[in-house]
This record gives structure tokens, C-alpha cells and sequence, in this order.
């Protein structure tokens, strides 16, 4: 997968400085996930918060600011290119995180087992 290489020290930057929920998301769930995570990984030329390999699978948590229209139709088009390369996209908002970890992280655990199977299943 090809990646703009101006984004890595970005996403160094990122990684030392996670939201709150990102860093819950890691460290309560993601960190020790039997599958590998892979945080702020650079794909295109966009930054994903979280990044499954084995699964084609990324994650991505919004604040309020991904509600606003235009932000929204971003969003859309970037969800559009990383399908391009095979991978699922889940959003969660931040408040999910907050309110509804548990939740969460099960829609997390049964998408990455999912895709795990597919894989396996038609190579």
C-alpha cells in the first residue's frame, strides 16, 4: 500500500500525542488485541487511527468536529480510497468510547474475527 512519505513524521507526532480516547481504546483493548494494531498508520495520504493488517481493517474515532457537513463529505471520500485498498472502516465518535466501551470493542472483536474468517476462507 503506498503512503505519502511527508505523513510519517506526522504520524510519529500522533502517536506521542493521542486523544483521551485513543489512548483508551490502546491501552485497555487494541495494545494486548491477539491480532496486530498498528496505531496512526500512514495509508495513501492519510493517517488512520488504527490499522489491522491481518484483518484489512481500520478504525477511526471522531470528535464533534467530523459531524459538520463538509467534514463529513472528507470523511466519505477518505473512507472511499482506503475501500479502494480492500480495507473495512469502522468510526466510532468519542463519546461511544466514553459511554459504551464494552460495545465498542465487541463490534471491533467480532469484525476482525469476520474478516480474519473471510480471508482464510477465499485467500
Amino acid at each position: 500500500m503506498k503512503h505519502d512519505p511527508k505523513n510519517k513524521m506526522f504520524a510519529r507526532e500522533l502517536r506521542k500525542n493521542q486523544t483521551p480516547w485513543e489512548r483508551k481504546l490502546w491501552y485497555l483493548f487494541l495494545k494486548d488485541y491477539p491480532v496486530r494494531f498498528h496505531r496512526q498508520k500512514c495509508i495513501d495520504r492519510y493517517i488512520v487511527d488504527f490499522y489491522c493488517f491481518p484483518a484489512k481493517l481500520v478504525i477511526e474515532l471522531d470528535g464533534g468536529g467530523h459531524y459538520d457537513p463538509e467534514v463529513e463529505r472528507r470523511d466519505g471520500y477518505r473512507t472511499m480510497v482506503l475501500e479502494r485498498y480492500g480495507l473495512k472502516v469502522l468510526r466510532f465518535c468519542n463519546l461511544d468510547v466514553d459511554r459504551n466501551f464494552y460495545g465498542v470493542c465487541t463490534v471491533i472483536d467480532e469484525e476482525v474475527k469476520r474478516r480474519m474468517e473471510d480471508t482464510l476462507r477465499h485467500g
